[in-house]
């Protein structure tokens, strides 16, 4: 993601504006709320009628009366006040993601992506949260237990994304650290840190998995273990070699599923196609699009798109996107979902997903390279999209706006 300023946002939106023949339109989802720059929903197992809405400053509110279309907010959480740093909103960073547990109605935990800083230094991290003893639809923000805090060299390239999968264990995204061209060297490791990767972890600790390698950006409990674990399945904890040259041992991150990916931005899973896909956002030529699988590496910084990137010499065996676009189309990709809803039988099975910059929405054909297609348009600040719970039709986040919208004929 690319937090533009709102010159260049507004000169992009005129820059795009001209006759294309789009087949729908967004219009309000919500009745009317608005939220202080929402950046991301969540939806809570077993709730048809809740709704989460992430606010980039730092706090989450909880949306009810769904089902009766009659919506309305309360706080969830509000995290702009950790106890060990100084929470940090600027330019890409702030509170990212969320996802809520599997069995969030026994053990009452929520897992969170956000920005701080601390002594001073930029920091993205992945904490669990419990919900208050006397109000089980509020968070207790004392209760914080960090897993994991990776110091970040620059604010942009974040990922942030948090999500369970249907195996139980905790997916997220690491951007490269950001500034431009890798400059961090990130892309191509897969032992350097938290970076340019989805990650998979084992919160619950289950028999059999392993525990992580030690680092620094790895929170212990006090007898010394992570309070995490891997899973025994993870697609690299064995690896010794990554693009042709050796890895360290010592500081392999075993919780790496998938690599090569430049800022991940949003990623989801299908459970009907039993589909992970995600957008990768590019350099500044190529935006794409893949179908993320355990093991795979995406090949940034050795391409972006398709194409080789600068100078890089070709390493075989990378995944190939399903499909990428200029900046004819877009600057900025936002991943989407899978359509699954019933109001829109024509577009069932379909991605979509969006353009932060443009305000393009787009649809594809997850196993039809070649079939995207631009459906329709926002002014920009596309973030983030996900469904709404009680009917099942897909919902988008207009950051810039304030609101969470949806597509109609």
């Amino acid at each position: 993601m690319r937090i533009a300023p709102l010159i260049l946002a507004l000169l992009s939106s005129r820059l795009i504006a001209g006759s294309e023949a789009l087949t729908y339109r967004t219009v309000d989802a919500l009745g009317g709320l608005t939220f202080n720059q929402p950046l991301a929903l969540a939806e809570i197992p077993g709730e048809k009628d809740r709704l989460l809405v992430l606010e980039k400053n730092g706090t989450v509110q909880l949306v009810t009366g769904l089902s009766e279309n009659k919506p309305s907010k309360r706080i969830f959480f509000d995290i702009t006040q950790p106890r060990d740093g100084k929470f940090e909103s600027g330019g890409e960073c702030g509170l990212l993601g969320l996802a809520v547990h599997p069995r969030f109605a026994e053990n009452h935990e929520v897992y969170v992506y956000y920005s701080l800083k601390i002594g001073g230094k930029l920091h993205q991290r992945v904490s669990r949260f419990k919900t208050s003893a006397s109000d089980p639809w509020l968070v207790d923000t004392a209760s914080e237990q960090p897993l994991i805090s990776q110091l970040d060299p620059a604010s942009n390239h974040n990922g942030g994304d948090v999500h369970f999968g249907p195996d139980g264990y905790l997916y997220f995204s690491c951007g490269d650290g950001g500034a431009a061209n890798d400059s961090f060297d990130h892309g191509g490791h897969i032992d350097k840190g938290f970076f340019a990767a989805i990650f998979r972890i084992d919160v619950d600790r289950r028999p059999g998995n392993r525990r992580p390698n030690a680092d620094i950006a790895v929170h212990t409990d006090a007898k010394g273990e992570a309070l995490y674990a891997i899973p025994a399945d993870n697609p690299f904890a064995q690896t010794t070699t990554h693009r042709g040259k050796p890895v360290d041992g010592a500081k392999l991150r075993t919780e790496t599923w998938a690599t090569g990916l430049r800022n991940a931005w949003r990623f989801a899973y299908d459970s009907e196609s039993r589909t992970w896909m995600t957008g990768d956002v590019g350099q500044n030529l190529i935006e794409e699009v893949d179908v993320v699988e355990a093991g795979k590496d995406y090949g940034w910084p050795v391409r972006e798109g398709r194409q080789a990137f600068g100078k890089a010499t070709a390493i075989p065996g990378l995944a190939e996107p399903l499909c990428d676009y200029d900046r004819k189309l877009g600057a900025s990709v936002t991943g989407g979902i899978i359509y699954r809803g019933k109001a829109l039988p024509e577009l069932v099975g379909a991605y979509i997903f969006g353009d932060f910059a443009s305000g393009r929405i787009f649809s594809v054909q997850p196993e039809q390279v070649g079939s995207l297609k631009t459906i329709a348009k926002e002014p920009n600040s596309v973030v983030s999209f996900g469904t709404n719970p009680a009917d099942g039709e897909l919902l988008f986040c207009n950051m810039g706006a304030g609101k969470v919208l949806k597509l109609t004929r």
